[in-house]
C-alpha cells in the first residue's frame, strides 16, 4: 500500500476559503427534478450548504415533453419546465440550464445515450432549433421577469467533444452554438449564454477564436474536469502539499485554461477534485 506524508504550517497566516462549490451543484436528468425526494433534499442542499444554482441533463429531452410532432405540426409545451423552474424559483435558487439534448423531431439521427434515450445528434435544420431555443426563453422572461433571468446561465449542450454526447463535428457544435447564443441574445441582450461545455477542457482556445472571429456572443467559457482527465498530470509528483489537493482543479488547472479565456469567466460546471 502507498503511503503519503502530510505536513502542516501552523504559523501561516490564515487566508479566507472560497466556497466555490456553492456556485451550482450537479444533478441527473431533468424529470429528476419533479420528485418530491429531489425537491426536498434541493431545499437542504440550499439552506445548509448555500447552493445557489443546480444544472441537469436533458431539459429538452422527449421526456420532459418540451417539442413532439403532433399530425406534423411542432407542438410546443413547457408544462414540466415549468414545474421545475417554478419550484427553484420558490427556494431562491436559480437554474444553470444545459440546453440538451435534441428533441426527436428534431434530430437528425437516431443515436441515444443513457437509459432515457437522449438522442445526441445536431438538428436537421438548426432554424427550428432557434425558433425552440427563442420560444423557451421567451417563455422564461415572461414568467419569471428579465431582471431574474438576467441572473440565470443558459450553457450549450454537455460535452460535444465526446462521440458518445454528439455526434456531429466541432464545426457542427459551433453552429449549433452560434444559433443558440442568437436566439437568446435576441430575446434580450443581456441574458448570458456560454459553451463549449466540454470535457477534459477541450476546445475552448478554438471556441474562443470562432466566437470572436465570427462576433457570436460568449459570457462565459464552461468545461468539465475529473481526476480521471489526462490534463496537467505527466509526471506529476505523488508528494503534494494538503493546500493543492481539494482544490487542485480550481487552482492549478483552471489558471492555464483561464488564460485562453480573453477576459471572460471561467466555469467548472462539472468537476470533482
Amino acid at each position: 500500500m502507498d503511503s503519503f506524508n502530510f505536513s502542516a504550517d501552523l504559523a501561516s497566516s490564515a487566508r479566507p476559503l472560497d466556497h466555490c462549490w456553492e456556485f451550482t451543484v450537479g444533478s441527473g436528468h431533468a424529470p429528476l427534478a419533479l420528485r418530491a425526494d429531489w425537491q426536498a433534499q434541493l431545499r437542504r442542499c440550499h439552506q445548509e450548504l448555500g447552493m445557489q444554482r443546480v444544472r441537469f441533463h436533458g431539459i429538452l429531452c422527449d421526456n420532459v415533453g418540451t417539442l413532439i410532432d403532433h399530425n406534423h405540426e411542432l407542438l410546443y409545451s413547457f408544462f414540466n419546465i415549468d414545474r421545475i423552474w417554478d419550484f427553484l424559483v420558490s427556494i431562491g435558487m436559480s437554474s444553470l440550464v444545459e440546453l440538451s439534448f435534441m428533441p426527436k423531431v428534431l434530430a437528425s439521427g437516431q443515436t441515444t445515450v443513457f437509459n432515457y434515450e437522449a438522442n445526441v445528434t445536431p438538428p436537421k435544420d438548426y432554424e427550428q432549433w432557434a425558433v425552440l431555443i427563442r420560444k423557451l426563453v421567451e417563455h422564461a422572461v415572461d414568467r419569471y421577469g428579465l431582471a431574474l433571468m438576467e441572473s440565470w446561465l443558459f450553457e450549450v449542450w454537455n460535452e460535444p467533444n465526446l462521440r458518445a454526447f454528439w455526434t456531429g463535428t466541432q464545426a457542427d457544435y459551433f453552429n449549433l452554438y452560434r444559433h443558440t447564443a442568437r436566439a437568446i441574445k435576441g430575446v434580450d441582450e443581456q441574458l448570458q449564454v456560454g459553451g463549449p461545455a466540454t470535457a477534459n477542457n477541450g476546445w475552448i482556445e478554438d471556441f474562443v477564436d470562432f466566437c470572436d472571429r465570427e462576433k457570436v456572443p460568449a459570457d462565459f467559457i464552461s468545461t468539465h474536469h475529473y481526476p480521471t482527465d489526462a490534463f496537467g498530470t505527466e509526471d506529476q509528483d505523488t508528494e503534494t502539499t494538503l493546500s493543492e489537493v481539494p482544490r487542485g482543479i480550481l487552482q492549478k488547472y483552471a489558471v492555464e485554461t483561464q488564460q485562453l479565456t480573453r477576459g471572460r469567466s471561467l466555469i467548472y460546471t462539472e468537476w470533482s477534485s
